[in-house]
């Protein structure tokens, strides 16, 4: 990849182990420098051109992604402005620290490597695009620092509606019992399980049989690229992105209530964002993220710039199901900018 074009975090190749667990390397076939060889297949598509001196897109993955999903859409979009993508902190090839338990300080800490890597690269402004969990953490880095970022576009973004409260059962009437709706006891117990273990924890204990598992949980990721790779090279680089010592993931659950809602709803903060900065929301039609609260958000802004568009026949990974309206419409977007 021209650095021109994009630029990402680069840690060393070498497999990351400590005390009694330096045995894990072995059961999970996996390491840095696999990751390292699938992403590079991967962006070998990749067709270097120049650039004209306009305000820069940068892209931000979401949960257990990474940079090498961005590949239907870099060369499109990098056809009139530089694209910069890179990994979280914590997901793909970017260094893997500890995450602290607390909603607001996991949601600090990522921000702050975000606003690091900027100042690395000595970006002055941009268009800052964030897809689920990446478009949560593009927006809590708007409102913090809002003087670095021209256009906000959020794509199928995850944690902004609140978690529904549980509906009444009853009639309602005056002097009636009204009793919740509980969900089954078996349920509760796998919920409580599972909240005790990190989200892709699944994937590390299967060992040697977890790129089998990724192949058969998420097939659609194979089937997303089929026309650029005949093989499996998508799966498994989602499961090398996520095989490594659980980091991004451990934030991303400290920022997480039971079944994947926001512990701080950004729906109860984007009145924060500048009354003059402009807010794209993209969401797939076919989704499974409510594009419901696109508009809640813009009723929430009132008359600041806020658009949201539904991108027809794609589901959540809207960049990957429909590559070529994305593509269009994120660069009708940008020109907007400049």
């Amino acid at each position: 990849m021209s650095p021109a074009n994009a630029a990402m975090q680069d840690e060393t190749d070498t497999e990351q182990t400590s005390g009694n667990w330096s045995w894990w390397p072995s059961w999970r076939p996996t390491s840095m420098s696999l990751l390292k060889s699938a992403e590079a297949k991967i962006l070998a598509f990749r067709k270097h051109k120049d650039q004209a001196a306009q305000t820069p897109l940068v892209m931000v993955h979401g949960f257990g992604g990474g940079v090498g999903l961005w590949i239907r859409n870099l060369d499109a979009l990098s056809c009139s402005r530089t694209v910069y993508a890179f990994d979280l902190l914590g997901f793909g090839r970017s260094s893997r620290p500890s995450f602290p338990s607390d909603a607001s300080l996991a949601e600090e800490q990522f921000i702050t490597s975000i606003e690091q890597w900027r100042q690395s690269l000595g970006l002055e402004r941009m268009i800052l695009l964030g897809h689920s969990l990446g478009g949560y953490l593009a927006t809590s880095y708007t409102i913090q620092y809002p003087e670095r970022v021209s256009h906000l576009i959020l794509v199928d973004a995850w944690g902004f509606p609140e978690r529904p409260q549980p509906q009444l059962q009853g009639s309602g009437g005056q002097g009636s019992e009204v009793k919740r709706v509980s969900p089954p006891r078996w349920v509760k117990a796998l919920v409580s399980l599972f909240s005790f273990f990190n989200p892709l924890a699944i994937i590390r204990a299967a060992g040697p049989w977890g790129p089998g598992l990724v192949n058969r949980f998420r097939p659609d990721f194979k089937r997303k690229f089929e026309d650029l790779f005949d093989d499996d090279t998508m799966t498994q680089y989602i499961y090398h992105c996520n095989a490594q010592n659980p980091s991004g993931e451990v934030g991303f659950k400290a920022m997480s209530e039971s079944l994947g809602w926001a512990k701080r709803p950004m729906v109860q903060r984007v009145h924060l964002l500048p009354p003059s900065m402009p807010v794209s929301m993209l969401y797939g039609a076919l989704s499974w993220v409510e594009s419901s609260t696109g508009n809640t958000v813009a009723q929430i802004r009132g008359k600041s710039p806020t658009s949201v568009m539904l991108i027809e026949e794609a589901s959540h990974h809207v960049y990957a199901d429909q590559p070529e309206e994305f593509n269009r419409v994120v660069e009708s977007i940008c020109n907007t900018v400049d």
